[in-house]
């Protein structure tokens, strides 16, 4: 950990994607260690907008060592559950109660599945030919396979359009939200969802903090810097919040694996591990009604919360 806050002080001059400021510093540097590798990535965060990124990131053909079947089933479990997508129609029909949506990394269609219904027509990019089959098979989406910045849809076709905890695995996101504002007609929304780099548990964790997701996560947003996106592109400000979301459980398993490592002892990373016995989840339940309400009291003393929702409106009508 002393190296670790040594290293906060070390230049690097790398223009920010988004503002172009050279005076970029290290914040810090991690290795990937949901799947227990060795090779370090560093953060460097700018000074003007905010923005942390990643610097020397894997190139995009090499990307797909880094996810992985492991990584795959995860999150597809995730997207299974009901529960996941509910507050968010709840949260956009506040805002649109229907029309053409487009849902970027729609994956196999659990939010879209969650909107089927005469109100909306449903359009999502993926780049899996398999995994948006599926989408369109379970909700009859029109999707599109591929880059987000190779979709061919003409401006104004949209009055809404999301992205849930995809936006920080992108290349380009500048480019991106200029894109979406393209696509969306005036009046239209951008809702958005990711980790905070500013949260508690951010400052908390520091290297060991779950959301890093080093090197899948190419970008890392605080409030300041996505509004700074935004508005770059011409997006206007609707509601930028923070939801408590503090990854205690993921978070302390990098510390325990890492103390296993310096006294020569391995177990299992993370992203083995996912399969739990009936004991495991008995006490993992135990550990959320309990101790958790009260480590997320106390670290609301420390800063905002984990995970950023965010909506932003195109001008005009």
């Amino acid at each position: 950990m002393q190296t670790e806050i040594a290293e906060l002080t070390t230049p690097a001059q790398v223009g920010c994607p988004t503002c172009g400021d050279e005076r970029g510093r290290v914040l810090l540097r991690a290795p990937d260690r949901y799947h227990g590798r060795h090779v370090q990535y560093q953060l460097l965060r700018c000074p003007s907008c905010s923005l942390v990124w990643l610097q020397d990131p894997p190139k995009p053909y090499e990307m797909g060592e880094h996810y992985g079947p492991d990584y795959d089933r995860s999150v597809a479990a995730a997207g299974k559950s009901p529960d996941r997508w509910r507050g968010r129609v709840e949260t956009l029909t506040q805002y649109k109660a229907g029309g053409s949506i487009l849902d970027l990394g729609c994956s196999s269609g659990g939010f879209l599945s969650a909107l089927k219904n005469p109100a909306w027509k449903l359009y999502g990019i993926e780049m899996s030919d398999e995994v948006a089959q599926r989408a369109h098979d379970d909700t009859g989406a029109d999707v599109f396979v591929g880059d987000i910045l190779d979709a061919p849809y003409p401006a104004g076709s949209f009055d809404a359009i999301t992205c849930f905890h995809v936006f920080e695995h992108l290349y380009q996101p500048r480019e991106i939200l200029a894109k979406v504002s393209h696509w969306l007609k005036p009046g239209g929304i951008f809702y958005a969802m990711m980790p905070n780099i500013d949260s508690a548990g951010a400052r908390i964790f520091k290297s060991y903090w779950y959301a890093l997701e080093l090197p899948r996560h190419l970008y890392h947003f605080s409030p300041i810097s996505l509004k700074n996106t935004a508005h770059s592109v011409g997006l206007v400000e609707v509601s930028v919040t923070t939801h408590r979301e503090m990854f205690i459980e993921q978070s302390t398993r990098y510390i325990v694996d890492e103390m296993y490592r310096k006294i020569g002892l391995s177990r299992p990373p993370l992203s083995k591990s996912l399969h739990r016995n009936l004991a495991r989840r008995a006490l993992r339940k135990a550990f959320h009604l309990t101790l958790l309400p009260v480590l997320a009291g106390m670290a609301s003393v420390v800063g905002d919360g984990e995970s950023i929702h965010a909506i932003f409106a195109k001008p005009g009508r």
